[in-house]
């Protein structure tokens, strides 16, 4: 008997951002994922970030999320503080092998959130044995 074993696309990221100790939740561009139906779902915070300046691209396995919020520039003013993430900020999600099918990747932006859809290929989707 063999035994099948379910490889998650995502454990490179879960294993990468447990060596950062957990900063990156809530950070710059928090990121929530889930799969349903053979669809994978990535959303990604962006507030205050114009639909113009975000930017998203899959090459090869790579899916590369790219925002621009430029700094806000108040004359006149004394900043008491400036918590806000301007500047341009990045982030990469390898996407596991090749059962993603990236000819059908789809992107919306709505209200500060990108979300991206990324089907599974029909022959990587799980298969019913009887």
């Amino acid at each position: 008997m063999t035994m099948l074993r379910f490889m998650d696309p995502f454990e490179d990221l879960d294993r990468m951002m447990g060596s950062f100790g957990g900063r990156w939740r809530g950070g710059i561009m928090p990121m929530d994922a889930f799969e349903h139906d053979g669809v994978y779902t990535l959303r990604f915070d962006l507030p205050g970030v114009d639909p113009e300046n975000v930017d998203a691209t899959v090459e090869g396995n790579v899916l590369t999320v790219t925002a621009e919020r430029p700094i806000e520039e108040i004359e006149d003013v004394t900043w008491l503080l400036r918590e806000r993430p301007s500047g341009t900020h990045r982030r990469e999600i390898r996407l596991g092998g090749d059962r993603f099918d990236v000819s059908k990747v789809h992107a919306d932006y709505n209200n500060g959130v990108l979300t991206v859809t990324i089907p599974m290929r029909e022959e990587a989707r799980p298969q019913k044995v009887a």
